[in-house]
Protein backbone atom coordinates (compact mmCIF):
# COMPACT_ATOMS: atom_id res chain seq x y z
CA UNK A 1 0.00 0.00 0.00
CA UNK A 2 1.42 3.73 -1.14
CA UNK A 3 2.45 5.31 2.00
CA UNK A 4 0.25 8.79 2.90
CA UNK A 5 1.72 11.93 4.05
CA UNK A 6 0.82 13.38 7.41
CA UNK A 7 -0.72 16.53 6.04
CA UNK A 8 -2.90 14.72 3.67
CA UNK A 9 -3.84 12.14 5.92
CA UNK A 10 -4.99 14.98 8.60
CA UNK A 11 -6.86 16.77 5.31
CA UNK A 12 -8.78 13.49 4.66
CA UNK A 13 -12.08 12.94 5.44
CA UNK A 14 -12.52 9.63 4.04
CA UNK A 15 -12.76 8.08 7.34
CA UNK A 16 -12.75 3.72 7.14
CA UNK A 17 -10.49 3.11 4.35
CA UNK A 18 -6.90 1.64 5.25
CA UNK A 19 -3.88 4.09 4.77
CA UNK A 20 0.19 3.37 5.58
CA UNK A 21 1.99 6.29 7.34
CA UNK A 22 5.26 6.80 8.15
CA UNK A 23 7.12 8.99 10.70
CA UNK A 24 9.05 9.62 13.67
CA UNK A 25 7.40 8.97 17.00
CA UNK A 26 7.19 12.32 19.20
CA UNK A 27 5.35 10.44 22.38
CA UNK A 28 4.12 7.56 22.96
CA UNK A 29 2.06 7.25 26.09
CA UNK A 30 0.90 3.81 27.33
CA UNK A 31 -1.95 2.31 29.09
CA UNK A 32 -3.49 -1.25 29.56
CA UNK A 33 -6.40 -0.70 27.53
CA UNK A 34 -4.87 1.74 24.64
CA UNK A 35 -1.18 3.28 23.45
CA UNK A 36 -1.04 6.58 22.05
CA UNK A 37 1.69 7.17 19.62
CA UNK A 38 1.90 11.04 18.31
CA UNK A 39 3.94 10.26 14.74
CA UNK A 40 5.06 13.04 12.53
CA UNK A 41 6.45 12.60 9.08
CA UNK A 42 7.94 16.52 8.89
CA UNK A 43 4.90 17.43 6.34
CA UNK A 44 3.09 19.30 8.95
CA UNK A 45 4.05 20.58 12.66
CA UNK A 46 0.87 18.39 13.24
CA UNK A 47 1.39 15.07 14.19
CA UNK A 48 -1.12 12.38 13.54
CA UNK A 49 -2.16 10.26 16.46
CA UNK A 50 -2.12 6.47 16.43
CA UNK A 51 -4.26 4.58 18.67
CA UNK A 52 -2.79 0.92 19.14
CA UNK A 53 -4.49 -2.04 21.03
CA UNK A 54 -1.63 -3.26 23.11
CA UNK A 55 -3.04 -6.95 22.40
CA UNK A 56 -2.67 -6.70 19.25
CA UNK A 57 0.83 -5.80 19.02
CA UNK A 58 4.19 -7.86 20.32
CA UNK A 59 4.95 -6.76 23.62
CA UNK A 60 8.56 -5.94 23.12
CA UNK A 61 7.98 -4.07 19.33
CA UNK A 62 5.61 -1.61 21.77
CA UNK A 63 8.45 -1.23 24.17
CA UNK A 64 10.96 -0.44 21.41
CA UNK A 65 8.60 2.57 20.21
CA UNK A 66 10.16 5.10 21.91
CA UNK A 67 10.17 9.07 21.67
CA UNK A 68 12.31 9.21 18.36
CA UNK A 69 12.18 6.13 17.12
CA UNK A 70 10.87 5.67 13.06
CA UNK A 71 8.06 3.20 12.46
CA UNK A 72 5.68 2.53 9.74
CA UNK A 73 1.84 2.59 10.88
CA UNK A 74 -0.78 0.49 8.77
CA UNK A 75 -4.52 1.20 9.72
CA UNK A 76 -7.79 2.65 9.45
CA UNK A 77 -8.41 6.03 9.00
CA UNK A 78 -11.06 7.29 11.66
CA UNK A 79 -12.83 10.85 12.65
CA UNK A 80 -11.28 11.65 16.18
CA UNK A 81 -12.60 12.51 19.07
CA UNK A 82 -10.04 13.90 20.45
CA UNK A 83 -9.55 17.67 20.90
CA UNK A 84 -7.47 19.59 18.22
CA UNK A 85 -7.53 16.72 16.00
CA UNK A 86 -9.84 15.54 13.01
CA UNK A 87 -8.39 12.11 12.04
CA UNK A 88 -6.21 9.37 13.29
CA UNK A 89 -5.55 6.42 12.54
CA UNK A 90 -6.30 3.00 14.24
CA UNK A 91 -3.50 0.85 14.88
CA UNK A 92 -3.56 -2.65 12.65
CA UNK A 93 0.44 -3.22 11.66
CA UNK A 94 3.47 -1.25 12.96
CA UNK A 95 6.97 -1.92 11.43
CA UNK A 96 9.96 -0.59 13.54
CA UNK A 97 12.60 0.86 10.64
CA UNK A 98 15.02 2.03 13.36
CA UNK A 99 14.74 2.27 18.01
CA UNK A 100 16.14 5.69 19.25
CA UNK A 101 17.73 4.47 22.75
CA UNK A 102 17.31 6.85 25.97
CA UNK A 103 20.63 8.96 24.74
CA UNK A 104 18.69 10.84 21.61
CA UNK A 105 19.35 14.12 22.48
CA UNK A 106 16.30 15.80 21.01
CA UNK A 107 13.32 14.07 22.97
CA UNK A 108 13.04 16.72 26.75
CA UNK A 109 10.75 19.45 25.88
CA UNK A 110 11.74 22.94 26.70
CA UNK A 111 15.59 23.26 25.67
CA UNK A 112 17.43 25.60 25.19
CA UNK A 113 18.77 26.85 21.40
CA UNK A 114 21.93 27.02 22.88
CA UNK A 115 21.91 23.58 23.73
CA UNK A 116 20.24 22.30 20.65
CA UNK A 117 22.63 24.10 18.58
CA UNK A 118 25.19 21.53 19.58
CA UNK A 119 23.29 18.88 18.14
CA UNK A 120 22.58 20.99 14.98
CA UNK A 121 22.05 17.19 13.25
CA UNK A 122 19.66 16.48 15.29
CA UNK A 123 17.60 19.31 16.41
CA UNK A 124 16.04 19.39 12.29
CA UNK A 125 13.71 16.77 13.90
CA UNK A 126 11.89 19.23 16.62
CA UNK A 127 8.78 21.06 16.23
CA UNK A 128 10.29 24.53 16.23
CA UNK A 129 12.94 23.73 13.32
CA UNK A 130 10.34 21.76 11.33
CA UNK A 131 8.43 24.90 11.49
CA UNK A 132 10.93 27.53 10.45
CA UNK A 133 12.74 25.02 7.71
CA UNK A 134 9.56 24.69 6.04
CA UNK A 135 8.98 28.80 6.09
CA UNK A 136 12.29 29.15 4.89
CA UNK A 137 11.55 26.67 1.81
CA UNK A 138 8.30 29.03 0.99
CA UNK A 139 9.80 31.73 1.34
CA UNK A 140 12.75 30.74 -1.77
CA UNK A 141 9.06 29.51 -3.85
CA UNK A 142 7.64 33.05 -3.08
CA UNK A 143 11.11 34.85 -4.48
CA UNK A 144 11.46 32.95 -7.11
CA UNK A 145 7.52 33.40 -8.12
CA UNK A 146 8.09 37.21 -7.13
CA UNK A 147 10.72 37.76 -9.82
CA UNK A 148 9.28 35.20 -12.59
CA UNK A 149 5.78 37.06 -12.42
CA UNK A 150 7.52 40.25 -12.49
CA UNK A 151 9.55 40.04 -15.97
CA UNK A 152 13.03 38.89 -14.10
CA UNK A 153 15.34 36.28 -15.18
CA UNK A 154 16.98 34.65 -12.73
CA UNK A 155 20.81 34.63 -13.09
CA UNK A 156 23.07 32.56 -12.18
CA UNK A 157 26.75 34.35 -10.67
CA UNK A 158 29.98 32.91 -9.39
CA UNK A 159 30.58 31.93 -6.31
CA UNK A 160 34.76 31.96 -7.31
CA UNK A 161 35.43 35.44 -7.95
CA UNK A 162 39.09 37.56 -8.78
CA UNK A 163 36.80 41.29 -7.34
CA UNK A 164 35.40 42.00 -4.32
CA UNK A 165 31.91 43.16 -4.70
CA UNK A 166 32.06 45.40 -1.49
CA UNK A 167 35.96 47.17 -2.12
CA UNK A 168 36.90 45.55 1.88
CA UNK A 169 38.12 42.73 1.88
CA UNK A 170 36.62 39.98 4.60
CA UNK A 171 37.11 37.23 1.67
CA UNK A 172 37.67 33.68 2.38
CA UNK A 173 40.29 32.76 -0.01
CA UNK A 174 40.11 29.78 -2.86
CA UNK A 175 43.41 28.11 -3.58
CA UNK A 176 44.93 24.27 -4.44
CA UNK A 177 48.39 25.22 -3.27
CA UNK A 178 50.38 23.66 -0.91
CA UNK A 179 50.28 25.59 2.02
CA UNK A 180 52.59 23.72 4.31
CA UNK A 181 54.97 24.42 0.99
CA UNK A 182 54.51 28.19 0.91
CA UNK A 183 54.84 28.37 4.70
CA UNK A 184 58.56 26.45 4.34
CA UNK A 185 59.44 29.17 1.61
CA UNK A 186 57.72 32.09 2.45
CA UNK A 187 56.47 32.66 -1.49
CA UNK A 188 53.27 32.50 -2.99
CA UNK A 189 53.06 31.84 -6.56
CA UNK A 190 49.89 32.77 -7.94
CA UNK A 191 50.58 31.96 -11.51
CA UNK A 192 50.84 28.48 -10.30
CA UNK A 193 47.57 28.22 -8.55
CA UNK A 194 44.48 26.53 -10.02
CA UNK A 195 42.92 29.91 -11.78
CA UNK A 196 46.48 31.32 -12.36
CA UNK A 197 45.57 34.11 -9.78
CA UNK A 198 44.35 35.02 -6.76
CA UNK A 199 40.54 34.32 -6.17
CA UNK A 200 38.13 34.10 -2.93
CA UNK A 201 34.74 32.88 -2.54
CA UNK A 202 32.20 35.48 -3.33
CA UNK A 203 30.87 38.31 -0.96
CA UNK A 204 28.42 39.15 -3.25
CA UNK A 205 27.13 38.38 -6.88
CA UNK A 206 25.73 41.81 -7.46
CA UNK A 207 29.00 43.06 -10.08
CA UNK A 208 28.19 40.10 -12.15
CA UNK A 209 24.32 40.81 -11.95
CA UNK A 210 24.80 44.44 -13.40
CA UNK A 211 26.07 42.51 -16.54
CA UNK A 212 22.89 40.73 -16.78
CA UNK A 213 20.63 43.30 -16.11
CA UNK A 214 22.24 45.78 -18.99
CA UNK A 215 21.68 42.69 -21.43
CA UNK A 216 18.72 41.26 -20.37
CA UNK A 217 17.15 44.02 -18.35
CA UNK A 218 16.00 42.90 -15.35
CA UNK A 219 17.71 39.96 -13.38
CA UNK A 220 17.61 38.77 -10.11
CA UNK A 221 20.51 36.32 -8.39
CA UNK A 222 19.58 33.73 -5.52
CA UNK A 223 22.19 31.67 -3.89
CA UNK A 224 25.11 31.57 -0.78
CA UNK A 225 27.53 34.25 -0.35
CA UNK A 226 30.33 34.10 2.03
CA UNK A 227 32.00 37.12 4.25
CA UNK A 228 34.99 36.15 6.04
CA UNK A 229 34.12 38.62 9.30
CA UNK A 230 35.22 37.49 12.85
CA UNK A 231 32.18 38.36 14.03
CA UNK A 232 29.97 36.29 16.86
CA UNK A 233 26.39 38.18 16.74
CA UNK A 234 22.97 36.72 16.63
CA UNK A 235 22.83 38.71 13.26
CA UNK A 236 26.25 37.30 11.33
CA UNK A 237 26.92 34.67 9.27
CA UNK A 238 30.21 33.63 7.55
CA UNK A 239 27.93 31.57 4.65
CA UNK A 240 24.59 33.16 3.85
CA UNK A 241 21.87 33.54 0.97
CA UNK A 242 21.76 36.65 -1.05
CA UNK A 243 18.79 37.67 -2.87
CA UNK A 244 19.76 40.42 -4.95
CA UNK A 245 17.87 41.90 -8.13
CA UNK A 246 19.26 44.17 -10.43
CA UNK A 247 17.29 46.80 -12.70
CA UNK A 248 18.14 48.63 -16.06
CA UNK A 249 16.61 51.94 -16.81
CA UNK A 250 15.36 52.12 -13.03
CA UNK A 251 15.34 55.36 -10.58
CA UNK A 252 15.77 55.98 -6.77
CA UNK A 253 11.42 56.37 -6.22
CA UNK A 254 11.36 52.71 -8.43
CA UNK A 255 13.91 51.14 -7.04
CA UNK A 256 12.32 51.83 -3.13
CA UNK A 257 8.82 50.81 -4.83
CA UNK A 258 10.09 47.61 -5.71
CA UNK A 259 11.64 46.72 -2.53
CA UNK A 260 8.91 47.62 -0.79
CA UNK A 261 6.65 45.23 -2.95
CA UNK A 262 8.84 42.72 -3.02
CA UNK A 263 8.97 42.35 0.63
CA UNK A 264 5.28 42.62 1.76
CA UNK A 265 4.79 39.60 -1.41
CA UNK A 266 7.10 37.56 0.31
CA UNK A 267 5.37 38.48 4.08
CA UNK A 268 2.02 38.10 2.28
CA UNK A 269 2.76 35.07 1.00
CA UNK A 270 4.08 33.51 4.66
CA UNK A 271 0.51 34.95 6.03
CA UNK A 272 -0.88 32.57 3.18
CA UNK A 273 0.81 29.40 2.84
CA UNK A 274 2.77 29.12 6.29
CA UNK A 275 -0.71 29.34 8.22
CA UNK A 276 0.27 26.04 10.62
CA UNK A 277 3.43 26.77 11.38
CA UNK A 278 3.25 30.57 12.27
CA UNK A 279 0.44 29.76 14.49
CA UNK A 280 2.80 27.69 16.28
CA UNK A 281 6.00 29.64 16.27
CA UNK A 282 3.10 32.38 17.37
CA UNK A 283 2.40 30.22 20.41
CA UNK A 284 5.79 29.46 21.18
CA UNK A 285 8.42 31.80 19.92
CA UNK A 286 7.22 35.16 19.34
CA UNK A 287 3.30 36.00 20.70
CA UNK A 288 3.67 39.58 18.47
CA UNK A 289 4.73 37.21 15.54
CA UNK A 290 1.56 37.26 13.18
CA UNK A 291 0.50 40.44 13.99
CA UNK A 292 4.03 41.67 13.23
CA UNK A 293 3.45 40.25 10.27
CA UNK A 294 0.28 42.00 9.65
CA UNK A 295 1.31 45.07 10.70
CA UNK A 296 4.14 45.01 7.58
CA UNK A 297 1.19 44.94 5.12
CA UNK A 298 -0.86 47.65 6.29
CA UNK A 299 1.07 50.57 6.15
CA UNK A 300 3.28 51.84 3.35
CA UNK A 301 6.80 52.25 4.64
CA UNK A 302 7.89 55.74 5.69
CA UNK A 303 10.53 56.85 3.36
CA UNK A 304 13.37 59.25 4.69
CA UNK A 305 16.93 60.83 4.06
CA UNK A 306 19.64 59.66 6.24
CA UNK A 307 20.08 63.46 6.80
CA UNK A 308 16.19 63.46 8.12
CA UNK A 309 16.87 59.97 10.38
CA UNK A 310 20.25 61.18 11.99
CA UNK A 311 18.16 64.46 12.90
CA UNK A 312 15.61 62.77 14.36
CA UNK A 313 17.98 60.41 16.09
CA UNK A 314 20.22 63.44 17.14
CA UNK A 315 16.78 65.14 18.46
CA UNK A 316 15.42 61.42 20.59
CA UNK A 317 19.15 61.83 21.95
CA UNK A 318 18.96 64.93 23.49
CA UNK A 319 15.84 64.59 25.23
CA UNK A 320 17.16 61.40 27.00
CA UNK A 321 17.14 58.26 25.00
CA UNK A 322 19.99 56.38 25.69
CA UNK A 323 22.20 54.63 22.67
CA UNK A 324 24.86 51.95 23.51
CA UNK A 325 26.40 53.99 20.60
CA UNK A 326 26.02 57.69 20.77
CA UNK A 327 24.90 59.68 17.52
CA UNK A 328 27.62 61.83 17.33
CA UNK A 329 28.43 63.58 14.11
CA UNK A 330 26.50 63.75 10.73
CA UNK A 331 28.36 61.26 8.59
CA UNK A 332 28.33 58.59 11.07
CA UNK A 333 27.35 54.67 9.98
CA UNK A 334 23.93 54.30 11.83
CA UNK A 335 23.69 50.73 14.08
CA UNK A 336 21.36 48.43 14.39
CA UNK A 337 19.89 49.98 17.57
CA UNK A 338 19.32 53.52 15.55
CA UNK A 339 17.60 51.52 12.93
CA UNK A 340 15.49 49.74 15.42
CA UNK A 341 14.68 52.79 17.47
CA UNK A 342 13.56 54.53 14.04
CA UNK A 343 11.24 51.91 13.15
CA UNK A 344 10.09 50.50 16.53
CA UNK A 345 9.97 53.24 18.72
CA UNK A 346 9.41 56.60 16.93
CA UNK A 347 7.57 55.80 12.86
CA UNK A 348 6.17 52.26 14.83
CA UNK A 349 6.21 50.90 10.56
CA UNK A 350 9.10 49.87 8.59
CA UNK A 351 11.12 52.66 6.59
CA UNK A 352 13.06 52.81 3.64
CA UNK A 353 16.60 55.36 4.35
CA UNK A 354 18.25 56.36 1.39
CA UNK A 355 20.98 58.91 0.43
CA UNK A 356 23.56 58.12 2.42
CA UNK A 357 26.82 60.00 3.38
CA UNK A 358 29.67 58.79 0.47
CA UNK A 359 31.68 57.97 3.05
CA UNK A 360 30.34 54.62 4.54
CA UNK A 361 28.79 53.32 1.42
CA UNK A 362 30.29 51.16 -1.53
CA UNK A 363 32.50 52.76 -4.31
CA UNK A 364 29.68 51.55 -7.25
CA UNK A 365 26.63 53.68 -5.55
CA UNK A 366 25.58 56.98 -7.74
CA UNK A 367 26.31 60.17 -6.24
CA UNK A 368 24.14 62.76 -6.05
CA UNK A 369 24.81 66.47 -6.87
CA UNK A 370 25.74 67.93 -3.61
CA UNK A 371 29.00 65.37 -3.89
CA UNK A 372 28.46 64.23 -0.05
CA UNK A 373 25.74 61.70 -0.90
CA UNK A 374 24.95 58.80 -2.24
CA UNK A 375 21.84 57.58 -3.64
CA UNK A 376 22.01 54.55 -1.04
CA UNK A 377 18.86 52.79 0.48
CA UNK A 378 18.12 50.44 3.42
CA UNK A 379 14.79 48.82 4.25
CA UNK A 380 14.97 48.85 8.48
CA UNK A 381 12.73 46.12 10.04
CA UNK A 382 11.30 45.94 13.39
CA UNK A 383 13.43 43.82 15.39
CA UNK A 384 15.85 43.06 12.51
CA UNK A 385 17.22 46.93 11.48
CA UNK A 386 18.18 46.40 7.74
CA UNK A 387 16.86 43.42 5.97
CA UNK A 388 17.86 45.25 2.73
CA UNK A 389 20.22 47.03 1.32
CA UNK A 390 20.64 48.61 -2.08
CA UNK A 391 21.39 51.42 -4.90
CA UNK A 392 21.42 53.12 -7.68
CA UNK A 393 24.40 52.32 -9.72
CA UNK A 394 26.68 55.24 -11.34
CA UNK A 395 26.39 54.65 -15.00
CA UNK A 396 29.25 57.29 -15.59
CA UNK A 397 32.53 55.63 -16.64
CA UNK A 398 34.85 58.54 -15.41
CA UNK A 399 32.75 59.16 -12.30
CA UNK A 400 33.15 55.58 -11.26
CA UNK A 401 36.99 55.19 -12.41
CA UNK A 402 37.57 58.36 -10.12
CA UNK A 403 35.97 56.92 -7.54
CA UNK A 404 37.48 53.07 -7.30
CA UNK A 405 41.18 55.00 -7.71
CA UNK A 406 40.11 57.43 -4.74
CA UNK A 407 39.70 54.49 -2.55
CA UNK A 408 42.94 53.25 -3.47
CA UNK A 409 41.21 49.69 -5.12
CA UNK A 410 43.10 48.32 -8.33
CA UNK A 411 41.52 49.43 -11.85
CA UNK A 412 42.71 46.90 -13.93
CA UNK A 413 40.59 44.09 -11.50
CA UNK A 414 37.28 46.11 -12.47
CA UNK A 415 37.66 46.69 -15.96
CA UNK A 416 35.43 44.07 -16.64
CA UNK A 417 33.27 45.80 -14.72
CA UNK A 418 34.09 49.14 -16.17
CA UNK A 419 32.86 48.01 -19.43
CA UNK A 420 29.16 48.43 -19.04
CA UNK A 421 29.95 51.60 -18.70
CA UNK A 422 31.94 52.19 -21.49
CA UNK A 423 30.29 50.85 -23.75
CA UNK A 424 26.17 51.53 -24.21
CA UNK A 425 26.48 52.38 -20.17
CA UNK A 426 22.11 52.83 -19.12
CA UNK A 427 20.96 53.64 -15.78
CA UNK A 428 20.95 50.76 -13.37
CA UNK A 429 20.08 49.72 -9.81
CA UNK A 430 19.59 46.95 -7.50
CA UNK A 431 18.98 45.61 -3.70
CA UNK A 432 20.40 42.99 -1.83
CA UNK A 433 18.31 41.07 0.83
CA UNK A 434 20.18 38.77 3.22
CA UNK A 435 17.64 35.99 2.93
CA UNK A 436 18.04 34.58 6.31
CA UNK A 437 17.34 38.14 7.88
CA UNK A 438 13.71 37.74 6.20
CA UNK A 439 13.64 34.20 7.66
CA UNK A 440 14.02 35.83 11.27
CA UNK A 441 11.19 38.12 10.83
CA UNK A 442 8.92 35.92 9.11
CA UNK A 443 9.96 33.08 12.39
CA UNK A 444 10.24 35.18 15.14
CA UNK A 445 13.82 33.37 15.74
CA UNK A 446 16.22 35.47 17.82
CA UNK A 447 19.11 34.20 16.31
CA UNK A 448 20.38 34.28 12.82
CA UNK A 449 21.76 30.41 13.40
CA UNK A 450 19.00 29.14 14.17
CA UNK A 451 17.03 29.66 10.60
CA UNK A 452 19.89 28.20 8.47
CA UNK A 453 20.00 24.39 8.59
CA UNK A 454 24.25 23.81 9.26
CA UNK A 455 25.14 27.49 10.19
CA UNK A 456 28.78 28.30 9.34
CA UNK A 457 30.28 30.90 11.74
CA UNK A 458 33.76 31.51 13.03
CA UNK A 459 35.72 28.12 14.56
CA UNK A 460 32.43 26.37 13.50
CA UNK A 461 32.57 24.05 10.54
CA UNK A 462 30.43 20.86 11.43
CA UNK A 463 28.98 18.85 9.03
Amino acid sequence: MKRTKIVDALSCTNFGKDIVVKGWVRSHRSSKAVDFIALNDGSTIKNIQVVVNPSSVDEETLKSITTGACISVTGTLVESMGKGQTSEVQCKDIEVYGTCPSDYPMQKKGQSFEYMRKYGHMRLRTNTFGAVFRIRHNMAIAIHRYFHEHGFYYFHTPLITGSDAEGAGNMFQVTTLDLDRIAKSGKVEYEQDFFGKRTHLTVSGQLEGELGATALGAIYTFGPTFRAENSNTPRHLAEFWMVEPEVAFIDLPELMDLEEDFIKYCVRWALEHCKDDLDFLNKMIDHTLIDRLEGVLKEDFVRLSYTEGFNILKEAQEKGVKFEFPVTTWGMDLSSEHERYLVEDHFKRPVIMSNYPAEIKSFYMKKNEDGKTMQGTDVLFPRIGEIIGGSIREESYDKLLQEIEQRGMKAEQYSWYLDTRKYGTCPHGGFGLGFERLILFVTGMQNIRDVIPFARTPKNAEF
